[in-house]
């Protein structure tokens, strides 16, 4: 159980690593819109995660195997990831109050989280990525169904806590950050993401 568990807080090491449109997502709604706004996104986030990981378990072979499913998804999030890559860039700087110090209003929490959810909901590589750890975890004959649950465990809560850990730090930092850096950024984000959604779609193409 103690190995499978290890095994797993690696692979949330990993995976936390990669730099996508996630990470970019999470760390401007820390700068912007503070740490509690970004902890709901690291919640959508998780979530989706989560549904992947049930999904690829338990169909893995059915996934695998169906380019037309991975096609449609990567038109799709393409299309989204366009969309608020667009957002991003004509969007227009405002000075809100730190929500850090103040409740956040139930419609912008499930905003937030729906923008977690979303953005990695509908990119291809992150099916990909919980297609393999099911194709491996199938793999490993040492694992019981404890050990593939505490595996998955390890993994979801590391990649969890790795974000909160970025969004806090990137709200620390937000004192430092003046409204032109804010201007940059979101044009910056918003390049990032229309760049990953081309990338998506000609993925989809082959």
């Amino acid at each position: 159980m103690s190995s499978s568990l290890l095994e797993g807080i690696s692979m949330g090491l990993l995976l936390s690593a990669m730099i996508g449109p996630v990470f970019f997502t999470l760390i401007q709604s820390s700068l912007e819109n503070g740490f509690r706004y970004a902890m709901m996104v690291a919640l959508g986030i998780l979530c989706s995660d989560t549904l992947y990981v049930l999904l690829t378990f338990f169909g893995v072979k059915f996934l695998a195997n169906s380019a037309s499913f991975e096609q449609v998804l990567g038109y799709v999030g393409g299309a989204i990831l366009i969309g608020f890559g667009i957002s991003y860039l004509v969007k227009r700087q405002s000075v809100a109050p730190d929500p850090a110090l103040v409740s956040i209003p139930r419609a912008k929490k499930r905003s937030a989280f729906i923008k977690g959810f979303s953005i990695n909901g509908i990119n291809p590589f992150v099916l990909l990525f919980w297609i393999s750890i099911a194709s491996l975890v199938h793999l490993k004959e040492s694992f019981d169904s404890l050990d593939v649950w505490f595996y998955y465990i390890g993994i979801l809560a590391t990649v969890f806590t790795i974000d909160l850990i970025k969004a806090y730090i990137a709200k620390k930092l937000s004192k430092f950050v003046t409204p032109g850096f804010m201007f940059w950024l979101n044009k910056a984000v918003g390049i990032v993401m229309i760049g990953f959604g081309i990338r998506l779609i000609l993925f989809a193409m082959g």
